[in-house]
């Protein structure tokens, strides 16, 4: 069995894996990223955007990496505010807001790096995210980044807005205060300076990392930057708010299983 196929039918069935066989094991990230590529064909989805894990020294730390990992965005796994999301298999339960940029323009690997400067000259729009994380490994934290990035960085559930309808390309995003509660009112807070430094900066790393790893970011892909709070605990029936000040908030309902007034899953429009 292809080793992104066991990822995807643990992703699926819930059934966590313990290790993998040495030989799966990839002994490069540009090997382990071709292998998550695969992802897309196991799942029989489409990829539609990427996310960040680990931008805190504290996110490094508690799953054992040196830096950053990237991860796709299945459109299966992609939602809109106020949707439903059905967690049931999640282990991590734990919610964590985002900011989250749409790609205006397709970003093909390139010899030289890019700079921030022009990579926000290439940003559509702003979006508010939330991201319901997880893992497909049973002890996550000891498995490793080659282990995690094969593991899709712990991709799982989004819920994305629409673009922002604000100025915010005057704002200082590092300084911009964030939080996160649930409906129970247990909330953590958070500023855009907790991603790498600045939200910014993140999808800067982002793009170099997917270009220097041969990987192309098509026009209209969304990107999530990680994290700007300590993840906040989740349970059936929450309802999770995350609120960005003058940028809005978004929220969404939490379940183990479909509730009654939402059997049907929608999804965010492609022209968010």
């Amino acid at each position: 069995m292809h080793v992104a196929e066991l990822i995807w039918n643990s992703w699926e069935n819930g059934q966590k894996i313990i290790s993998l066989p040495k030989k799966l094991i990839p002994s490069s990230r540009k090997e382990a990223y071709k292998i998550q590529e695969n992802l897309e064909k196991f799942s029989n989805d489409i990829i539609v955007g990427w996310k960040i894990a680990a931008t805190s020294k504290e996110g490094q730390k508690h799953i054992g990496v040196g830096g950053p990992l990237a991860g796709r965005i299945l459109h299966n796994k992609l939602y809109k505010p106020e949707d439903t999301l059905i967690f049931g298999h999640n282990k991590m339960a734990v919610a964590e807001p985002e900011f989250a940029f749409k790609i205006g323009e397709t970003l093909k690997p390139t010899k030289t790096l890019y700079n921030l400067e022009d990579v926000m000259k290439l940003v559509e729009s702003l979006h508010l995210s939330i991201e319901l994380p997880d893992s497909r490994f049973k002890n996550f934290a000891t498995v490793g980044e080659f282990n995690l990035i094969l593991d899709n960085a712990c991709a799982h559930q989004f819920a994305i807005s629409q673009g922002i309808d604000y100025p915010w390309q005057s704002l200082d995003l590092s300084k911009h205060k964030v939080k996160i509660y649930n409906s129970a009112n247990l909330q953590h807070d958070g500023i855009g300076a907790n991603v790498l430094g600045d939200p910014r900066i993140a999808l800067t790393w982002l793009v170099n990392e997917l270009s220097q790893n041969d990987i192309t970011i098509h026009k209209g892909m969304i990107v999530s930057t990680g994290t700007c709070s300590m993840p906040l605990p989740i349970k059936s029936g929450d309802k999770i708010t995350a609120d960005f000040g003058d940028l809005g908030s978004i929220s969404c309902l939490l379940y183990t299983s479909p509730s009654p007034r939402d059997r049907q899953k929608s999804r965010m429009p492609s022209s968010a």
